[in-house]
């Protein structure tokens, strides 16, 4: 056994979720730094555990820690070079490339700060990062226009922004990042004095999903990725020498949470598809042609995948399922355990937090629910005032942070004193999203504040209205929001993007309110349905529920 989990908790087996929730507790060294007392330390006691697998539909490359401690020592080199210190700001714009770990572990030891960003930012998006970040270096793929958009926003900015492309490109202004670091020393040491880092020092900001107004900053400290052993061990239950993928991004915080740290940590094997196309078979096909055996993907992918037909392929080889990013649909839940005799387990946090609430290993899954507490934060439901509400009753989720900040809990929104006080007030972190407990314990997820749809007195939670919806063979993806109604203040309107063997009809509207209508409350019906090609969606793939309500707004010239 080589797992270093044990030097960074007070007991790594529990026997109950209640033994977990009672006695947990994390072990944080004060200059704590994932770079050295982790991927460095595994690379010392056992220098060939695989730490990465890591394929396109072209290339396979696997890494040990030993390789990765000499990667990221070589750009921590590269990084220096250029400029790059404590404290300064680095944006990583890499899909899944497999320099995105050289480049977190190596600006990690450097105690500079990491932002991964997605590849899919426009103009408008990498200006508002550029100034917003004070941003000193990029590192970047080459595809789209990415290049010539950098280059010309930090042009129009007036900025002076060192530029790297991981790409066998010449391009002038930018340089060649495997090349460079090919030419620097693979011994870095530990840096001492001012230049070495307390666990509390800001390592990693991720700017939010945007799904409502500009995305504020999620500033995190060293310690966040210490938080992620309750996401990568308790609830996707990864085991050591095991082989662990979470379908995500690099430029989404998902990718942190189910990639990276909890997971090394844990001393399992991090697998990367990086494809040029999403689609779902051929993601199915390489987990089982690598033999991955625990498996994270948020519902999204999860409703496209039980359309297609996953019969054809032996998925003896998953082990564990974990969902997170919004409710998981009874229909997905139910296919899932035909194909696999699996229960997926639900979980839910933010950028701002490691997992929070989840259905963790000890627990059976409950439709519908997301599970239980995480023991690393106090977690209530409050009113409007503050005060927690009884069970059965929603409330908006609280964290306490009275005494002190949890482990895996953001420092604040990065340069933005005034958000942070509207989220952390009166001992607590708000998070604007409304749930229920119900008498077992187990919380249910309600939705955002803000999507929470009022109408004729009742109060309807998004997610369920969907849950319904994608439940009948029509639906491929759809989005709940509320529509004003002079009468019942408001109405749930459903946008809803169709498979390929149905065509929008006056029929079909009305056969699925009928399907909504026996699969749920019947008020909860959508009594407006608009079918679409494609659904509003922020740069990190979350839909946009408020774009929807504010067209709504103004085409009813109430904007």
């Amino acid at each position: 056994m080589t797992l270093l989990v044990d030097r960074f908790v007070n007991r790594v087996e529990f026997d109950s979720y209640e033994d977990f929730f009672n006695n947990f507790e994390f072990v944080v060294p004060e200059n704590f730094n994932f770079g050295f007392d982790v991927v460095d330390e595994y690379a010392k006691i056992d220098p060939e555990k695989l730490a990465l697998i890591w394929c396109d539909d072209n290339e396979e490359f696997k890494f040990t820690f030993s390789d990765m401690k000499k990667l990221s020592n070589q750009a921590a080199n590269f990084f220096k070079s250029q400029g790059i210190g404590k404290g300064d700001t680095v944006l990583l714009t890499l899909k899944n490339r497999f320099e995105f770990w050289i480049c977190m572990v190596a600006l990690h030891k450097i105690n500079a700060i990491a932002i991964p960003a997605t590849h899919m930012l426009k103009p408008h998006d990498i200006t508002y990062r550029l100034e917003k970040a004070s941003i000193k270096m990029i590192v970047t793929i080459d595809e789209d226009n990415l290049l010539n958009d950098f280059a010309q926003c930090a042009d129009d900015l007036g900025m002076d922004i060192k530029k790297s492309v991981v790409a066998n490109v010449n391009r002038e202004g930018w340089l060649n990042f495997n090349e460079e670091i090919a030419k620097m020393s693979d011994v870095y040491e530990r840096p001492t004095g001012d230049d070495d880092n307390s666990h509390e020092d800001t390592f990693l900001i991720y700017f939010s999903s945007g799904t409502s107004g500009e995305p504020k900053m999620v500033e995190h400290a060293h310690d966040y990725a210490l938080g992620h052993i309750t996401t990568a061990k308790y609830w996707q239950n990864v085991v050591e020498d095991g082989i662990h993928h979470t379908a995500s991004d690099t430029g989404w915080g998902k990718a942190v949470w189910g990639n990276l740290y909890g997971q090394w940590i844990s001393g399992t094997t991090i697998f990367i598809y990086d494809y040029v196309r999403f689609n779902g078979l051929d993601l199915i096909q390489k987990l089982v042609d690598y033999k991955v055996n625990t498996f994270c993907a948020p519902p999204t992918i999860l409703k496209f995948l039980i359309k297609e037909d996953l019969t054809q392929f032996d998925l003896s080889n998953i082990k564990y399922m974990t969902t997170a990013g919004e409710t998981l649909p009874p229909e997905v839940f139910n296919r899932f355990k035909e194909l696999t005799g699996l229960e997926i387990k639900e979980g839910f946090g933010q950028t701002e937090t490691t997992v929070s609430l989840a259905t963790f290993k000890w627990l059976e899954s409950h439709t519908g629910s997301v599970g239980k507490p995480c023991p690393a934060f106090d977690v209530s439901l409050v009113d409007a005032d503050g005060n927690v509400v009884d069970i059965g009753d929603e409330g908006e989720i609280a964290f306490n942070i009275s005494d002190k900040r949890s482990v895996g809990l953001f420092k604040s929104y990065y340069k933005d004193e005034v958000k942070t006080k509207e989220a952390c007030h009166d001992g607590r972190y708000h998070c604007g999203d409304q749930a229920y407990c119900d008498e077992d314990g187990y919380f249910h997820f309600v939705g955002r504040n803000d999507d929470v749809i009022k109408s004729s007195g009742y109060r309807i939670g998004p997610y369920e209205v969907e849950s319904a919806l994608i439940s009948h063979p029509s639906v491929l993806e759809c989005a709940v929001t509320a529509y004003p109604d002079d009468t019942r203040v408001e109405i749930v309107k459903a946008s809803i993007v169709l498979t390929k063997d149905y065509e929008p009809s006056e029929e079909l509207t009305k056969e699925i309110q009928a399907h909504v209508k026996k699969a749920t409350a019947p008020y909860k019906y959508p009594r407006m349905i608009v079918y679409v090609d494609e659904l509003p969606k922020s740069t990190s793939g979350k839909i946009q529920r408020k774009v929807i309500r504010e067209n709504d707004l103004r085409a009813l010239g109430k904007l």
